[in-house]
């Protein structure tokens, strides 16, 4: 069976997210869930690759991270804060979560 993308999202996302895509059957954990409410970037990168997750976030700083290439990652969606709904969201991480593998996200930076 193929492995399937599981996603961590940063402190910023809103909970409604991991509750959506939940329902879709996608594996999720949240920064509170994982105790790391106030944790740097970094260390928020470091768990979602050692639990080799995809981090979702609206926080800047992790394009910034990328771009600098200083920090291994299990890969990195990023949409800016109130770019696109919910739903919209949503249905991105999904189409994301359908069409590409872990190692196909290892070290990526997607926009959404």
């Amino acid at each position: 069976m193929t492995q399937k993308i599981r996603f961590h999202l940063d402190e910023n996302v809103s909970n409604a997210i991991a509750e959506g895509l939940r329902r879709r059957g996608i594996d999720v954990t949240t920064t509170s869930e994982a105790g790391l409410i106030g944790a740097s970037d970094g260390e928020q990168l470091y768990f979602a690759e050692s639990q080799n997750r995809v981090i979702f976030t609206h926080d800047d700083n992790f394009v910034v991270l990328h771009q600098n290439g200083l920090i291994m990652h299990a890969g990195i969606t990023y949409c800016a804060q109130n770019r696109h709904s919910i739903g919209e969201i949503l249905r991105r991480l999904t189409l994301i979560w359908e069409v590409l593998e872990p190692e196909e996200m290892r070290y990526q930076l997607e926009f959404i």
